[in-house]
């Protein structure tokens, strides 16, 4: 393990016979340090974090012993999964049992910018709060306004189903095919290009995977686009904002305002972001509760234990 999880995968591993080495270091391996790690013994599986690039050359200075790779993630955009096809070995991720909380905390995020909380508790902490006015800190309603969903996979679905049933929020969403299922939930309208739903939206959530092709897919053309009341939500990963001209459009006030739990230099954060009261950042916290981190590390477990049986690895990616 490149570091340490919640102690149920190494419970499970040992129970099922294995031996398991975990990381000591309090916080990611460099790179050096994880070849280093991995040459220490013939490792039958090897459990990475969203944190560890496992590319072409990473997997080439891994023991040929290795045969599995084990994401502790959804996203796997950190492993070169061809390569590791290519060795032979199998990866896997931990699909399905984090998208209730992502979804609940893009929910929060978007409550929380416009409602204008984060502020609110700001402008208390500073001192400046004298009594209540009539102007201060207004916020914008989302009820009845138009959800713009981009990325209509588990996610994204549940979090319009959660706008729509909870605020009655009008559903409009881009993805690659239609999402049938989504549109009967929450009478959800297709648009067939991103800057149709951009240019509709009183509210925008990011939930697709990190490609060549969503790699700043937000950029100074689509924000434009946006109306100048609208809210950004990215709590999918952070290369797929440009966080420079997201800053412009902040600057301009292109938009009203953006909440991200993922940066496009993460753990760097691009400085002038934290400058702005109406950005709300956060420190890729959006699948952090104990139940689903506990529950991730059972699926990493599983996923080990059902392929060094010779049995198919539930969430082995295709």
């Amino acid at each position: 393990m490149t570091r340490r999880i919640p102690s149920l995968a190494e419970e499970m591993l040992r129970e099922a016979g294995y031996g398991v080495t975990v990381s000591q270091k309090d916080g990611v391996l460099t790179r050096d340090e994880l070849k280093t790690a991995l040459a220490q013994a013939p490792y039958d599986a090897v459990v990475s974090l969203l944190t560890d690039v496992i590319d072409s050359d990473m997997i080439a200075s891994m023991p040929s012993s290795v045969k599995i790779i084990a994401n502790y993630a959804v996203g796997f955009n950190n492993i070169d999964v061809t390569k590791a096809k290519e060795r032979g070995i199998v990866v896997t991720n931990t699909p399905d049992v984090l998208t209730a909380t992502v979804a609940e905390h893009a929910v929060a995020l978007i409550l929380t910018l416009a409602s204008r909380i984060a502020e609110g508790d700001r402008f208390i902490r500073d001192g400046k709060f004298v009594g209540w006015e009539p102007l201060l800190l207004l916020g914008t309603d989302i009820k009845g306004k138009t959800f713009g969903l981009v990325g209509a996979g588990r996610i994204g679905s549940e979090v319009a189903g959660i706008l729509y049933n909870g605020f009655g929020m009008k559903i409009v969403y881009y993805d690659t095919k239609k999402n049938e299922a989504l549109e009967a939930l929450c009478e959800a309208k297709h648009y067939t290009t991103y800057e149709e739903v951009l240019a509709q939206s009183d509210v925008v959530s990011i939930h697709v995977p990190l490609l060549p092709a969503t790699h700043h897919l937000i950029n100074a053309e689509r924000l434009a686009l946006m109306k100048k009341s609208a809210l950004l939500v990215n709590t999918s990963r952070g290369p797929v904002v440009d966080e420079l001209a997201l800053v412009a459009a902040l600057k301009a006030g292109t938009i009203r305002g953006a909440a991200l739990d993922v940066f496009e230099f993460e753990p760097k954060i691009t400085p002038e972001l934290l400058t702005f009261q109406n950005v709300v950042v956060n420190p890729h916290l959006a699948s952090a509760t104990e139940d689903t981190r506990k529950n991730m590390a059972k699926i990493v477990a599983t996923n080990i234990i059902e392929h060094l049986s010779g049995r198919v690895a539930p969430n082995a990616l295709a």
